[in-house]
């Protein structure tokens, strides 16, 4: 049975001028195998340590104000040490309690509205459990994919659980079917969600009344060419 030390930090944040309330977060947490460190500002992610790389890292989006913190590596590789410290005693203290585990809940859904052909991102967001980790496959048609997929880090909920994060690349084409399917130590087997492409009168309207503007559009500057041809040879 795993132990883990977990330290949380919460902050409210609030601004008298425009009378707004923000939420700071900051987590440190070991285990005999795995580590983790980050900061969080409103459930948005804003650092985090890389203990693989051996380096901190911004995870702010490219277009948000420039935003960093003063430390380095070696901070957080320090409060990871103090925190394998503190396992090793709460283990001494405590025996081996029973391990308090969460299942996983999954939901499988597209990022953006479906259009024929037109790249889009599948998103496969698991959330619920505890402990982590989990591991995460996809499928098409049944057949397991190897390209095109994307995982986030892993991210605590209000209630002491975990939620993560996994994208998939595709091109909408109607009659494929993907399958997102989750591994944790809860469950006796994978819980797999099935999605298959399907589009909405709407898409698919819209890209049909584009294609016959554009053919309109084509046809009226062919047409006003032709008349003004024939203008110039009858002048």
């Amino acid at each position: 049975m795993k132990v883990y030390v977990l330290l949380l930090t919460l902050s409210v944040l609030v601004s008298s001028e425009f009378n707004d309330v923000h939420e700071e977060m900051y987590m440190f947490g070991c285990s005999d195998t795995e580590k983790q460190r980050f900061y969080a500002l409103d459930g948005e992610e804003l650092y985090h340590t890389d203990f693989k790389r051996k380096t901190g890292e911004m995870t702010l989006p490219d277009f948000a104000d420039p935003f960093s913190y003063d430390e380095t590596y070696d901070t957080g590789l320090a409060e990871i040490e103090l925190c394998k410290i503190n396992l090793a005693i709460s283990i001494k203290c405590a025996g081996s309690p029973a391990e308090n585990t969460d299942p996983p809940q999954t939901s499988i859904y597209s990022r953006d509205v479906l259009v024929p052909d037109v790249e889009n991102k599948l998103i496969c967001h698991v959330t619920g459990f505890f402990p982590p980790p989990v591991t995460i496959s996809w499928t098409k048609n049944n057949e397991i994919l190897k390209e095109g997929m994307s995982l986030s880090r892993y991210r605590p909920n209000n209630d002491g659980t975990y939620n993560i994060f996994s994208t998939l690349r595709f091109i909408p084409v109607k009659g494929n079917i993907y399958s997102c399917s989750v591994n944790h130590k809860t469950l006796d087997q994978a819980q797999t969600k099935i999605w298959e492409v399907e589009f909405t009168t709407a898409s698919v309207g819209a890209s049909v009344f584009c294609g016959l503007g554009l053919f309109l559009g084509l046809l009226g500057v062919a047409a006003g060419t032709f008349f003004l041809v024939k203008g110039i040879n009858c002048k």
